[in-house]
This record gives structure tokens, C-alpha cells and sequence, in this order.
């Protein structure tokens, strides 16, 4: 499977309600919960590597109730925690001061740093992976306008997220076009780049107007009608109060630093 059908391939599968287990909590909760867990993760310092550490807790929990593949997550998201850890790397040369030391062993300040900011990179992005996988993009979207976000903005982000499935399609056949007038050369040649652009954006806009008076014909106005499923309410306010003050107390307490000295 090329890059490209791989690409399509994750983003169908993470739009593809199917495959999510039925559940009776709102996607707002959802959606609440993820946003308090980040500005939670993101509010330590970047020293305060053992209570930043508990945070992984709710990832935990929440991987193993929803039953995503972590070799998928990684994969998905590999760019992106990969360009978090090239923002730290600096910090060990940066700040030298010592941080702990056993023998010639030495930790500085830097590498706890460095540390903290790869965690939380890698807790946020994987909150937001969790998210869109057991949400979808249009479960985001209805929440969104729950709490009346203006319906310009969520619909520019639903047709951003539709169009780049159009994009990725478009450059898949394209490709395989280019491959059959040029078979055994790897990738397109530098001279006919510009062109391959071109084609690719009149091509992309061409689709993206088809895709969005498909959604009109079907009754899409910048609301979501068609979400009359009847969640529990009691179920989405305990998800909420109780994932809430879950993360306070990880926020608060040192979870991990509380059970080394247990043991």
C-alpha cells in the first residue's frame, strides 16, 4: 500500500462510525473532557516531571475501554511527536545545571526539560487522536456548534477535513496517471512539478465545488439535523464530573512519586 492509499485509508477509517463502539455518552463530553485534559497537560512546568508523568493515567484507561491499536496511533501521529521532540532537543545544551546526580551519573535541568516537553507532546497529541477516533470529525463538529460556535467556522472546518480526502485522491490519480506515461521513473520529474501543482489545484477545486453541492442537495445548511440520537444525559454529566476531578488530582498529587514510595 502506497503512502498516499494509506493515508486515504486512516482517514476513512477514523470517519467511519462502524468501526466505534456504541456509546452513550454525548460527543460534547467528549470533547470537554479532552479540552481540560490538555490545557491540564500543558499547564505544568517544565521541571514537574513526576506529576506530568500520572497524565498518562487517563490515556491509559481511556486506550484500553476504547480499544485503539497503539502501533495504528504511532503511526499516525509519528510526524508530529517527531517534530515535538526536535523543538527540546536544545535543552540539554542549553541548561546545564544539575538536576540530580548518583556517582558520574547526571541528570541536568535540560534533559528533565527536554523530557517533560516530549510528554507533553506526545500525552496531547494522543488525547486529540483518542478524540477524533472515537468522535469523528462531524461528532467534533456537533459539539462545536453546541456550544454555539458561529456555523461559519465549524462548516469551514468540515469542508477543510472533506477536502483533504478530495486533495489526497486527486494526487493518488494523478500519480498513477504519471506513472503510466513515465513508467520506471521514481516520483515526478523536477520539470513537471509545476504543472503537476497546477493540474492538482484546478482538479482539487473542481471536486471540492462537486463535494459541496452534494452536501447542499442533501439538506446540509451549517447544522447537523441529522444528530437526534438519544444520549443519556446522566451518563455524559458523570463522564464529565467524574474525568474532571480525575485530572485534578493527577494535576494536584504525583501519582507515580506516591507509588515509588509505597514500594
Amino acid at each position: 500500500m502506497s503512502k498516499i492509499r494509506g493515508a486515504i485509508h486512516g482517514i476513512h477509517r477514523a470517519d467511519d462510525g462502524k468501526n466505534r463502539k456504541e456509546s452513550l455518552v454525548h460527543p460534547l463530553s467528549r470533547v470537554l473532557v479532552t479540552f481540560f485534559y490538555v490545557l491540564t497537560v500543558v499547564s505544568f512546568e517544565k521541571y514537574d516531571l513526576y506529576r506530568l508523568a500520572g497524565m498518562a493515567l487517563y490515556l491509559l484507561v481511556l486506550g484500553l475501554w476504547d480499544e485503539i491499536s497503539v502501533r495504528d496511533m504511532f503511526g499516525r501521529i509519528f510526524p508530529v511527536l517527531l517534530l515535538t521532540g526536535m523543538v527540546g532537543i536544545a535543552n540539554p545544551f542549553l541548561d546545564r545545571e544539575v538536576y540530580w546526580q548518583t556517582g558520574r551519573f547526571i541528570i541536568t535541568r535540560g534533559m528533565v526539560s527536554m523530557v517533560t516537553l516530549l510528554l507533553k507532546g506526545v500525552f496531547c497529541v494522543t488525547a486529540s487522536y483518542f478524540l477524533m477516533m472515537e468522535t469523528g470529525m462531524e461528532g467534533i463538529c456537533y459539539s462545536l456548534r453546541c456550544l454555539h460556535v458561529p456555523k461559519e467556522f465549524v462548516t469551514v472546518v468540515l469542508l477543510i477535513y472533506r477536502y483533504l480526502m478530495v486533495l489526497l485522491k486527486e494526487v493518488e490519480r494523478m500519480m498513477q496517471a504519471y506513472k503510466l506515461r513515465a513508467p520506471g521513473q521514481r516520483g515526478v520529474h523536477v520539470k513537471a512539478w509545476g504543472a503537476f501543482v497546477g493540474q492538482l489545484l484546478l482538479r482539487s477545486i473542481d471536486r471540492a465545488e462537486t463535494v459541496y453541492e452534494s452536501m447542499l442537495l442533501r439538506g446540509y445548511r451549517g447544522e447537523f439535523t441529522g444528530k437526534n440520537r438519544a444520549w443519556n444525559k446522566y451518563a455524559s454529566l458523570c463522564y464529565v464530573f467524574i474525568w474532571t476531578a480525575v485530572l485534578i488530582c493527577l494535576r494536584t498529587f504525583p501519582v507515580f512519586q506516591a507509588v515509588g514510595n509505597l514500594f
